[in-house]
């Protein structure tokens, strides 16, 4: 049972008023969650689902918080579990239209573990508390949202003594990040399970061809190669009647305040595998980007960015991104290479693709050795070491290792953006902020950016923009 009454709002009747004026203009906006859960690369049927087990104490309970795409795909993935059994107790979204889209989609793929009455579904900016509240010892907080909220939200169920599992990324700047890693330093005396949404980490395929790298088969590593070209749209203009907040908040990767932005939001990955490979975080980043000269985008990010990452013994890594369609060239991978021999890292969509070759030639008649094909993806081993760590109170906190990846995306974002080159002493100990008191956001707020009369939000201009 949750600590206090449960109810489907929370603050004062104003409040509540303002929320239902908010939700109204969203009906257009409802993300297509069943959908979403349907994803390839959440990949819901390639485990066998436990049966649930009748002692309810032998059952985790998780409180779903951000009832999106991700997070719906998130509760899926625990259900994958062999490490089950699990159940969904409580949800949490400042959507309701989204929130109740993600009951569904989940309700019926998962009836028999779907515990979540209407009141423990709840609306608001601090709703999470209310399902954090419905947890307890050995439960999970899933933190699915934006990464604006990650710190806070992380800060109250180390507080309640809850396990977590949150998404990337994990702050939109550099104090939002140093306060996830004091809450996760905070978490480590309570023997709190904290898992962070860089799942490639527990790929069997990369970890097998890192323990070749590290036993020194492909020599010292030279150079790093990530690459995501792939065709993302771009932002239209707002639908008029909109309420600009809730616009920016459900384009979340459009804006910089919300989720750090397309970049940080969706590179972290490769910016983790650059780190995880190298064993090592960058000492400076220096980068370029821009937009197509016909761009309609009227969202704040680039479409074609480069960024080079030095690392203190000179090695370098570089992560070449365009989300452009057309007849350009796309690739979705991390190439590596030492000085025996190259090799593949990883494949389109995280795929576990890690090969090494005979030489620097990367072509598929010159494999010195392959992976095969995962039989768990990541998305579903993160949660089996997740749960299995809970179960057997095995030591999990990832968030110092996953803040200090972010701190790199974060590196990599600011020299594109500023034109200048970054030194980690100085992303690292950055000020600046996109939004200051976070925490206060409402539904009454003003939307943190505003755009111009032409419907375009602000977008970095190199040489004039600043991040540190």
């Amino acid at each position: 049972m949750c600590s206090e009454p449960l109810n489907t709002t929370s603050g004062s009747m104003d409040e509540v008023s303002t929320r239902r004026q908010f939700l109204s203009n969203s009906a257009s906006l409802t993300v297509a969650t069943a959908a979403a859960v349907s994803l390839p690369t959440m990949a819901l049927a390639q485990t066998s689902v436990p049966a649930v087990h009748a002692g309810e104490d032998n059952t985790i309970r998780l409180a779903l918080i951000g009832c999106g795409g991700r997070g719906s795909g998130a509760v899926a993935n625990a259900m994958n579990s062999s490490h089950g059994p699990v159940k969904l107790v409580a949800m949490a979204d400042i959507a309701e239209n989204r929130l109740d889209s993600s009951y569904h989609a989940l309700n019926e793929l998962y009836a028999d573990r779907m515990d979540v009455p209407q009141d423990r579904r709840f609306i608001g900016f601090d709703a999470y508390k209310q399902a954090i509240d419905c947890l307890g010892p050995n439960d999970v907080a899933m933190l699915t949202n934006f990464a604006y909220f990650r710190p806070s939200q992380l800060e109250y169920a180390v507080e309640k003594g809850v396990n977590v599992f949150m998404e990337k990324s994990f702050a939109p700047d550099a104090p939002g990040l140093r306060r996830l890693i004091k809450a996760g330093d905070a978490a480590e005396p309570k023997n709190l399970k904290i898992a962070a949404g860089l799942q490639c980490r527990h790929s069997v395929n990369r970890q097998a061809m890192i323990e070749r790298i590290r036993n020194g088969e492909m020599g010292d590593l030279q150079l790093i190669r990530a690459y995501r070209m792939h065709q993302v749209g771009g932002l239209g203009a707002m639908p008029e009647g909109t309420n600009e907040l809730q616009w920016q908040i459900q384009n979340f990767i459009r804006f910089f305040w919300v989720s750090g932005g397309l970049f940080a939001e969706m590179n972290i990955h490769q910016i983790d595998e650059i780190c995880w490979l190298k064993d090592a975080l960058p000492v400076t980043a220096l980068g370029i980007g821009g937009r197509a000269a016909n761009s309609t985008n009227r969202g704040q990010g680039f479409d074609s960015m480069s960024v080079e990452w030095t690392f203190a013994d000179g090695t370098k890594a570089t992560d070449d991104v365009r989300w452009l369609g057309g007849d350009c060239f796309n690739d979705f991978a991390t190439y590596v290479h030492g000085t025996k021999c190259a090799g593949q890292f990883s494949g389109n969509i995280h795929a576990g693709t890690s090969r090494i070759y005979k030489d620097q030639r990367i072509q598929k008649d010159n494999i010195a050795w392959e992976a095969p094909k995962e039989e768990i993806n990541p998305w579903d081993a993160e949660w089996n070491v997740l749960l299995d760590s809970i179960r057997n109170d095995k030591p999990q906190n990832e968030t110092r290792r996953a803040a200090m990846s972010n701190f790199a995306d974060l590196m990599g974002r600011a020299a594109l953006h500023s034109g200048r080159l970054i030194t980690w002493d100085e992303m690292y100990h950055s000020n600046f902020q996109f939004v200051e008191n976070i925490d206060e956001l409402n539904y009454d707020s003003e939307p943190p950016v505003k755009a111009d009369a032409d419907g375009f939000y602000p977008t970095p201009i190199p040489g004039v923009w600043s991040e540190t």
